[in-house]
This record gives C-alpha cells, structure tokens and sequence, in this order.
C-alpha cells in the first residue's frame, strides 16, 4: 500500500478515537456514552480527546475489581477485532502505533532495523500481557498494574492534561516520573528502531499476534511469481521475511511489501486461505465472459 494512503488511513483512526478536540483545550475527559466503547488499538482512557476506552485499561479494570467479573465484553471486542483484522489493528489502527511511525521518519545517521538479542526481546510482550495485565491485577485489587507503571500512551495523555492545567504538575509523584522516563526511553529509541514499543512490550499487539494467521485480512504469497530478490523484507518496518512467512506474528500488515514487491507476488487476502496467486487471478479475468 502507497504510504500516504496507509498514513490518511492512521491520521483518520487517530483522529476518530481522539474526536474529542475541547478537551485539549479545556482538560476535561469526555464521559459521554461512547467512552463505554473499546477502540482497537492502544488509546489512553484519560486522554483529553478520547471518545473511547483502550481496550488494555478495560482488560484491567475487569480484572482488578473488588468482585472478579470475567470481562467478556472486552475479551469478546478483543476476539472479534483480532478475527477480523489481525495485527492490522496494529499497522492502520493504533494511534500510538502512528505515533511511533512518524518518529521514525525523523531523520538520523544510523537506523536499526535489528540487533543481537532482538528476538528474544519480542518475547516480552506476552510475559507484559500475562502478568502485568492480568495475573498481578487479578491478585491485587484496583491496581491496573500495566497502566500504572509502564504504559506510555498513559503518560503521554498525562502531559496533554498538563498542557490544558498547569495545576496539575502539583499532585504527580514518583510513578510518574518513571513513566515519564519510560516515554522518553521509547520516544527516543523509536527515532532508530521502528516501532520498539509494539515490537516488545506492546500487550495489545501481543493479543494481536496470534491472530495473523487466521484473520479475516491476512497476506497473501504467490509462491510461483516470487523471486526471492529480498526487496520486502529489506522495506519490512518490523523486520520480518514476508516471502518466507506473510502472515508472521511480528506483521503490521503495513503494505510497504507489497508496494515493492517488483513481481506483484505479495497481496491482501480476505477470507479465503488458499494460496494467493497472481497467475491464476489473470487466468481467472482472461477466462470471464466479456460483457457486451
């Protein structure tokens, strides 16, 4: 997909789920009836402009009530989200997900598209999902343990509160500034590494994850066509090999592949699995019944 096509796409999502433009300004939260609705990707609740809840923060509050009420709405929009588009949530959806986008478009001498030790990185978001969003929460009530301590999107939406009452600096202790500093840490690794949020610490992406190889959108690999030139894993934002795996757990479903793919072999599929071919589509198109 042509990246400023996929960037529309990002600035809409973003501005759809933060439709709440006064709050900027006068720094109150909008509680209106739609904030009872989860948006998919990763938008803080108190952010100034949210119309909606992060689907993580509900995950929580769920979790850590007084009461233990399974969540079922919230694993059940989770569910539906992740059947439906996969880790696309991640690539066309999730504001801070964008955010970290453009960060990485500032330029710098050196970008990182990998390093030793990245592999084993990606695998703590799901240690991030199992315990800090749901073992520690269920074990101590009222403390959404990853919105608390970790969560950036959290302290980002802090200092646009900041921003709209300066009154506000007065009661912010310790645990803020650690979140400040894990927002600053991410800000400034996002400038070199593509997306280090989503790629390693990111609980909703790993939600997410599994979903890729049976969502609904998912990529397509006309096996025949493919070269093996390397051009799309060269352009790859999360730095996986779509002509060995389309549809790996790491995929944003980006569409920078497909774009540069110099023999079209790579392709959204919806709904059906088997194998995305470009030759057997013209054949298909050559054999239709022309209409006169």
């Amino acid at each position: 997909m042509d990246k400023r096509r996929r960037t529309a796409i990002q600035g809409m999502a973003a501005l759809l789920q933060n439709a709440n433009i006064k709050g900027f300004f006068t720094g109150r939260i909008y509680q209106g009836p739609l904030k009872r609705v989860c948006v998919p990707g990763l938008n803080c609740y108190s952010c100034p402009g949210a119309v909606g809840s992060c689907p993580i923060g509900s995950l929580q509050n769920g979790l850590s009530g007084y009461r233990f009420r399974f969540p079922y709405y919230v694993v059940g929009l989770l569910l539906f989200f992740g059947a439906l588009f996969g880790r696309a949530v991640c690539g066309f959806l999730c504001p801070f997900g964008f955010l970290q986008d453009l960060l990485f478009r500032i330029p710098f001498f050196k970008k990182m598209h990998t390093f030793p030790g990245d592999k084993a990185l990606r695998k703590l978001k799901y240690l991030v999902l199992l315990v800090m969003v749901i073992i520690l929460p269920v074990s101590v009530k009222l403390t959404p343990f990853f919105c608390k301590y970790l969560c950036p999107s959290g302290t980002l939406s802090g200092l646009l509160l900041i921003l709209s009452d300066s009154g506000l600096i007065r009661v912010l202790g310790r645990i803020f500034s650690w979140k400040l500093i894990v927002l600053i840490g991410v800000v400034l690794i996002a400038v070199v590494i593509c997306r280090p949020f989503c790629r390693y610490l990111c609980p909703l992406g790993a939600v997410y994850a599994p979903f890729n190889k049976i969502s609904f959108i998912h990529m397509g690999l006309d096996q025949e066509a493919c070269i093996h030139c390397g051009s799309c894993r060269k352009v790859c934002c999360m730095n996986v090999d779509p002509s060995e795996d389309p549809n790996s757990l790491e995929c944003i479903r980006c569409g920078s592949c497909i774009s540069n793919c110099p023999k079209g072999a790579l392709g959204y599929k919806f709904g059906d699995k088997r194998r995305f071919s470009v030759s057997s589509m013209k054949k298909e198109t050559e054999n239709r019944p022309s209409v006169s």
